[in-house]
């Protein structure tokens, strides 16, 4: 398949260089990669570069970010505007957080609405409604009236995600979206990402330091460490035939761990 992104990274922060160095991604449109990492190597680093956001931080970004054939690396500002949210979205780890606490829910969907369809702005409700049904939340107005204090963590990070794919993206970043959930609500929202992506042929970057997590959704797995990608492949194919000893380590750790059964599935059912 023709590749949606293609990109390779270089990112020096002011006071730290290299916290990426020549890292290289490839996703199919449709297809779920997996990036892996423990804390600090740099994986949301991967995500606002990707979208082009690490300029506010002052972090310098070398190299090229092909999407669909454009250098979104090569943009300006502007341009880019139109892609965030629209094109390429992301979904944070942090939902409570990362929504606005004294808007309504309603009024915020309604902003993210009107930022690419100004001239169809009335339409937001309809949009906003038919996505909760697909996200298993309440289809009902009365939701819409609802602040985030009045919802638990995954109602909330239900929203966050009905919310990034409200203008129907074609690449879909989550960075570690199910961290701040507990167990049950982690395998809903992972079988959430699944059916997104089986329903609405969207590509998906997910990134998170679980490797279980990553195993159980996506068809590649990057393995991200100290700002270099050191492995990458096949996601069963790297379970029965790791590479490298920091792979091989990162996996017997999930292997010992007796909950880990997704991950010895992989391997036995390969």
């Amino acid at each position: 398949m023709n590749a949606l992104l293609k990109a390779r990274l270089t990112v020096d922060y002011p006071n730290k260089k290299g916290v990426l160095r020549d890292v290289e991604l490839e996703i199919a449109q449709g297809e779920i990669l997996g990036l892996v990492g423990e804390s600090g190597s740099g994986k949301s680093t991967i995500a606002l570069s990707l979208l082009r956001l690490l300029e506010h931080k002052g972090a310098k970004l070398r190299g090229e970010i092909l999407f669909d054939g454009r250098d979104l690396a090569k943009l300006r500002e502007k341009e880019m505007r139109k892609i965030r949210g629209k094109e390429i979205a992301l979904v944070l780890q942090s939902p409570l957080s990362s929504l606005n606490p004294v808007l309504k829910i309603g009024t915020q969907f309604a902003e993210a609405w009107r930022a690419h369809n100004p001239g169809a702005a009335k339409r937001w409700k309809e949009e906003a409604l038919g996505l909760f049904s697909l996200v298993s939340l309440p289809a009902e107005p009365a939701f819409l009236d609802r602040y985030p204090r009045q919802l638990s963590v995954g109602q909330a990070q239900r929203v966050l995600i009905a919310m990034a794919i409200l203008h129907k993206p074609r690449l879909l970043i989550a960075d570690e979206p199910t961290s701040a959930l507990d167990a049950i609500t982690q395998s809903e929202i992972l079988e959430l990402f699944r059916r997104l992506n089986r329903q609405m042929n969207m590509a998906m970057l997910f990134i998170s330091h679980d490797l279980l997590s990553v195993a159980s959704l996506c068809s590649r797995i990057a393995i991200l460490q100290r700002g270099q990608i050191i492995e990458s492949g096949v996601t069963e194919q790297m379970f029965r035939e790791p590479r490298t000893d920091d792979t091989r380590a990162l996996l017997q750790a999930v292997l010992r761990n007796p909950f880990a059964a997704p991950a010895k599935e992989l391997i036995s059912h390969g």
